[in-house]
């Protein structure tokens, strides 16, 4: 896909990867909205941003509908990266903490699919991209409810592929190992570090991704960094 004039959404834009993919694709010549609840303060003619929280469908839909009106009712991409988490043992999460999580993992996710799926089946083109985590992958201790979370956007993604292939429209499902970005503001336990994979490197491949040819389609990326904890020596 030539990404020059084409119209990207992108959830959770104020730091790590959404920010940094708000950067490539307006490099790219892109028509990018971005919704999140921190402004980023990008003063480009190609940006525009909506304050949105993801957790509520209502927000979620009066977002897209001002950003559809700038670009004549077009999406060609949508990038659903906004989340969090918390780690903890199962028993010592807050009902709080688990609604959190699922509403803005979960509910996040269907939310903006739904607003932007109906529009590229009308098109017959467009790339959904969901960023889950290795944690979709397989489960690890004291993150439980993370877990679950990125194992249900793995599944809606996996489910959004087959429905959405007949109409020409991609679906990929994103799986970052550990990334240096604020994601572990609520871990005491962890401090980002840089043996860390970069924002702006997952963000490349992320691109890279969505300019394949049209007949090209990643199902699934997973990352890691190589080294994790750095060089033994």
């Amino acid at each position: 896909m030539d990404l020059n004039g084409k119209c990207v959404v992108i959830t959770g834009v104020s730091r790590g990867i959404g920010n940094a993919l708000v950067h490539q694709f307006l490099a790219k010549g892109c028509m990018v909205g971005g919704m999140g609840l921190n402004d980023p303060k990008i003063a480009h003619q190609n940006f525009s941003f909506y304050k949105t929280d993801i957790r509520k469908s209502e927000n979620v839909r009066i977002s897209f509908n001002s950003y559809l009106k700038k670009t004549n009712n077009q999406i060609d991409i949508l990038i659903n990266n906004a989340g969090l988490g918390y780690f903890g043992k199962i028993e010592d999460y807050t009902d709080d903490q688990i609604a959190q999580m699922f509403e803005a993992n979960v509910y996040g996710t269907l939310y903006t699919c739904r607003e932007a799926v109906p529009i590229m089946k009308v098109q017959e083109s467009g790339h959904i991209i969901n960023i889950a985590s290795t944690a979709a992958l397989e489960g690890y201790p004291e993150v439980s409810v993370y877990c679950a979370t990125k194992h249900a956007v793995k599944a809606i993604s996996e489910s959004m592929y087959k429905e959405l292939r007949d109409f020409a429209v991609k679906v990929t499902c994103v799986y970052p190992g550990s990334v240096k970005t604020d994601f572990f503001r609520n871990i005491e336990s962890i401090e980002p570090h840089e043996y860390m994979l970069m924002p702006n490197d997952v963000a490349t491949m992320i691109v890279q991704a969505t300019e394949m040819p049209d007949n090209f389609h990643q199902v699934n990326l997973e990352v890691r960094p190589l080294q994790p904890q750095g060089p033994k020596n």
